[in-house]
């Protein structure tokens, strides 16, 4: 599996694979055993994924915190990377926190593709 730095690189290689609408059902499945009301339409392009899926990050920040902890448990976002996070602002920190949500994601599609 290639380093991905950005979410656009991994929304990009998931389509390449034709793998991006088991990307966004990943997302689901993940959002709804987290008991985070999102969802986001099988057909949804990606850039309208990520601004959903990184407003919706920001909002349980700001709003509902212990859910928003929940999410990160259930997706498996590895505590030390939430950790290392430098940002000035909740939205730069919803981006990346965006990031390392559809990273974890990827990967879990990816190997169940591939594996």
């Amino acid at each position: 599996m290639k380093k991905l730095l950005t979410s656009e690189e991994i929304i990009t290689q998931s389509e390449g694979l034709q793998l991006y609408k088991k990307l966004v059902l990943q997302l689901n499945t993940d959002f709804n055993r987290a008991n985070v009301d999102a969802l986001f339409i099988k057909d949804i392009s990606p850039s309208e994924l990520k601004l959903k899926l990184s407003d919706v990050i920001h909002n349980l920040l700001l709003n509902n915190y212990p859910e928003y902890l929940n999410l990160l448990y259930i997706v498996d976002v590895s505590e030390e990377k939430i950790k290392n996070i430098e940002a000035n602002s909740t939205q730069e920190i919803s981006e990346q926190i965006t990031y390392l949500i559809l990273l974890r994601e990827w990967q879990k599609v990816w190997f169940k593709s591939n594996y």
